[in-house]
């Protein structure tokens, strides 16, 4: 077992303390407003909330699955009807996947890259940014770290502990988001490569042992799984019409598949150091999601473990790295056969293993500097006067740095935009709270102008108002004296001078 140092701690609750306030600062004003999408969340949680009714699926808007709306619905409970309340569920799930790579990095490698690698996701804006949303889609990192870190403890002391716990992850990864169901393909690849690992390095006895461990690990993740996936299966099984709800945006759905196919791939790759996610929620004006000071790192990282990878210098393909390929391209899968390339919430699954290559980046370039040996202790460069504290010195301000930076870009350039405020709709939640603020006596009607697909009779647009004024059901909406209208309800209506009329466009 790895002993924890006193500074191993000290650096692990800097971290921490790092995640926890790049993700709770400002939470109640950063993002602005409450895009629909999130609202329509919160709306699904409040009827949970009144009805009992917690969902494994909840069709509407295209379908999500239930298992983060039914956290935020226990968010609401808590802390009332507020959008942080409901992005603050997305900010938890956000620190505890820093603290699962951390670990799940520390088994896989040692203290440093795990230090790294952790401290670079807690500053990415790409993962603060999805940390700080109501969207469903911050789990799926979540799982991932956290059925991988005890996947790679159960190949490595062969509990069935480990692997039930790996197997419980991944079941509930089925719960969290639509890109997560290829995952699976992940565990039978390292599965298949640490089998032929244990045949190449374990002797004939040794290696009979070893291989039933294995497979008695393998049936346990797969049996877990299955168990904890199954009534969500259940649901699709007898509601197939919601397993697949988006099979438009599929590259193979398009007229030239193959062309969109390559189009896509090149722009999934590229959106990491070269033109990322253009959507004005997901990202700053298609920058490449990884800040150059980052994506330097990750270059250098990818390709120094690609070439380790296929070097096979143990004699086989190490199992570690793997991990991380297979990890990498799989969870690439859903941006590759998207025609929404490049896509950041698609993709988010890939971001750990980004930052650990970031991590492994960056390590080879610290002990470049000749600050530390292989084995972790300070020695003199050989070629010049390079001293450990200096190096250790220019990391910790190279770090801190690129936290300014990542912080400057998140809180000032992309949260104070006024592009960043349109697309949260902060003249929607203005509407809602002049609704809130007017006496139930008068009569309040809200025309949906906007376009979209419908929920509850209306555009979705509406429930950024519906549910900030709790008027998701009919039943509130005759309480609170306001009712909901489309434009040709609106245009056969006489409204009287009392009446409060607001318009969604």
């Amino acid at each position: 077992m790895k002993r924890h140092s006193t500074s191993e701690v000290l650096v692990f609750l800097v971290i921490l303390a790092v995640a926890v306030f790049f993700r709770l600062y400002a939470l109640d004003t950063t993002p602005p407003g409450l895009y629909p999408d999130e609202a329509m969340n919160g709306s699904n949680a409040l009827i949970a909330n009144s009805t009992g009714d917690y969902k494994l699926f909840y069709p509407e808007n295209t379908g999500r699955e239930g298992l983060f709306i039914n956290l935020q619905a226990l968010s609401i409970k808590l802390f009332g009807i507020h959008p942080w309340a409901l992005r603050g569920v997305s900010a938890v799930i956000g620190i505890l996947t820093v603290i699962g790579l951390y670990f799940l990095t520390r088994n896989l490698f040692d203290r440093h890259i795990a230090a790294l690698s952790s401290f670079l996701m807690a500053i990415s804006f790409w993962h603060v940014n999805f940390s700080r949303i109501g969207f469903r889609a911050i789990m799926l990192p979540f799982v991932l770290v956290w059925g991988f870190y005890f996947l790679w403890k159960g190949l490595r002391n062969s509990r069935l502990m480990d692997f039930l716990w790996s197997g419980v992850f991944f079941g509930l990864g089925f719960y969290t988001y639509t890109s997560y169901r290829i995952a699976p393909l992940i565990v039978l690849i390292v599965f298949l490569n640490y089998w032929l690992f244990l045949r190449k390095d374990f002797s004939h006895s040794g290696y009979e042992h070893a291989r039933n461990k294995l497979w008695a690990g393998f049936a346990t993740i797969f049996l877990v799984t299955l168990f904890v996936a199954l009534p969500l299966g259940w649901y699709f099984f007898t509601h197939p019409d919601n397993f697949m709800q988006r099979g438009g945006l599929s590259v193979f759905a398009q007229t030239e598949p193959l062309k969109e196919l390559a189009t896509s791939v090149i722009r999934t790759l590229g959106m990491f150091n070269f033109a990322g996610d253009c959507n004005p929620r997901h990202n700053i004006a298609c920058a490449p999601m990884l800040p150059w000071p980052i994506g330097i790192l990750f270059l250098i990282g990818i390709i120094k473990e690609f070439w380790h990878w296929i070097s096979r210098k143990h004699g086989h393909l190490s199992p570690a790295h793997t991990l991380l390929f297979a990890w990498f391209f799989v969870m690439l899968l859903p941006g590759f056969l998207s025609v929404e390339s490049p896509h950041a919430l698609r993709t988010i699954g890939v971001l750990p293993v980004v930052m650990i290559f970031a991590g492994r980046g960056l390590w080879w370039i610290f002990k470049a500097l000749g600050a530390w040996h292989e084995a972790g202790y300070p020695y003199m460069h050989p070629r010049g006067h390079v001293t450990a504290a200096f190096a250790v010195w220019t990391l910790m301000i190279y770090m801190g740095a690129v936290g300014v930076y990542e912080f400057h870009r998140y809180f000032n350039v992309w949260g104070k935009d006024p592009v960043t405020v349109g697309a949260f709709n902060q003249n929607y939640v203005e509407t809602a709270n002049r609704i809130n603020a007017l006496p139930k006596s008068v009569k309040k009607y809200v025309v949906v102008r906007a376009p979209g697909i419908t929920a509850y009779g209306v555009p979705v647009s509406a429930q950024t108002v519906m549910f900030l004024t709790d008027t998701a059901t009919l039943k509130n909406q005759k309480l609170k004296n306001i009712q909901y209208l489309l434009p040709e309800e609106a245009a056969q209506r006489r409204f009287s001078a009392r009446d409060a009329v607001f318009e969604l466009r």
